[in-house]
């Protein structure tokens, strides 16, 4: 059982507003943001666990509300204004965790803006979401924001060596870099699958300045296979939860579905990241700073890369990495033409 001052350890901010609402009182709203795989569910149970004064997983005035399908409807939030208007049963406080509440479709913000407007005084509502953006204005308005930063080096090593004791130090400083501060991911590259993935991305990382004959089509392919096996994984895990849960067909494909696309389209937000960490080791390695570099397994390949002649293009082929990530995660990009057009580009700053 994870408690609420385990959970806060790496989440300062996080730690000094919630010890603050412990100690005078809670608020009747708070909203933990941040990106995914940081810690903000675990603490937000342990949170709720403290101000209903038990340590149990279960208990009666603890309502959970998450996504099934791509997004939270009217419907389940109707479900929990019913019972937000029940007394506690056992604590003198009930409290409401609506996961993933960056999915609230327009009516079910609309509809849990009149709770938050007008909460029963025995009510804490936790809204959790991974991005801010699509939180309406009027329900950020109402809730104290609760911040979540990507977790230290330091912390994500600890627990590379805590999961994966066989691994040498070069091994695990680079998975804890290539985590970028997500325990999610770490958990993605651990496994052999994600190895292979990996190994796939960097082959076409240097294939672009590497092979006279690279195609970009071919490139972005190879990506986008390797996103759709993760995707495929997903499925199949997340196929295998609906299993044990009472859920109607309709909602155990929606919740099956979400899961699928969401982890492809983290698969390639990650892709995009190792790429453009490859492109900024090539500037590090050739400028002497190898300490700093993300790839600390892969030094032997970055030092046979890496030169002044290479430099400039590097730099350029790294912001390119960057501009198509912010594109991918702001708009509605086919990944196959971005990534191709990516590769494009990537070529023609590193062969100027």
């Amino acid at each position: 059982m994870t408690s609420l001052r385990e959970a806060t350890r790496e989440q300062s901010e996080a730690k000094r507003l919630l010890d603050a609402a412990l100690a005078e009182g809670p608020a009747h709203a708070y909203l933990f943001h941040g990106p995914p795989g940081v810690g903000k569910r675990t603490l937000a149970r342990a949170f709720a666990r403290e101000l209903l004064g038990t340590t149990r997983r279960v208990h009666p005035d603890l309502y959970e509300l998450d996504a099934l399908g791509e997004m939270i409807r009217i419907d389940s939030i109707r479900e929990l204004r019913r019972d937000l208007h029940m007394r506690p049963f056992e604590a003198e406080r009930r409290v409401y965790l609506v996961l993933s509440a960056q999915l609230l479709n327009d009516d079910a913000a609309d509809a849990l803006l009149k709770d938050l407007e007008e909460p029963p005084p025995y009510a804490v509502i936790v809204l959790v979401a991974d991005d801010l953006g699509p939180i309406p204005e009027t329900i950020r308005s109402r809730c104290q924001l609760v911040p979540f930063r990507r977790l230290s080096e330091r912390a994500v090593r600890e627990a590379v060596e805590t999961r994966a004791p066989e691994l040498d130090e070069e091994g695990r400083v680079a998975l804890a870099r290539v985590a970028a501060g997500r325990l999610d991911r770490l958990e993605r590259l651990l496994d052999p699958h994600a190895a292979e993935r990996r190994a796939t991305l960097l082959e076409q990382a240097r294939a672009v300045y590497r092979e006279p004959g690279f195609e970009p089509a071919a490139a972005a392919a190879a990506l986008l296979g390797c996103a759709r096996e993760r995707a495929a994984e997903a499925r199949a895990v997340e196929e295998a939860n609906v299993a044990a849960l009472e859920l109607t067909a309709r909602e155990s494909e929606q919740r099956v579905r979400r899961a699928q696309r969401g982890a492809e389209r983290e698969e390639l937000l990650a892709q995009l990241e190792e790429l453009e960490a490859w492109y900024r080791d090539l500037v590090v390695v050739a400028v002497g700073a190898e300490a700093a570099a993300v790839h600390v397994d892969r030094l032997r390949e970055l030092r046979a890369d890496a030169s002044r002649e290479r430099l400039q293009g590097a730099e350029r082929a790294a912001e390119a990495v960057r501009e198509t990530w912010r594109r991918l995660e702001e708009f509605n990009l086919s990944p196959q033409l971005a990534f191709e057009a990516l590769f494009v580009r990537i070529a023609a700053e590193l062969h100027a």
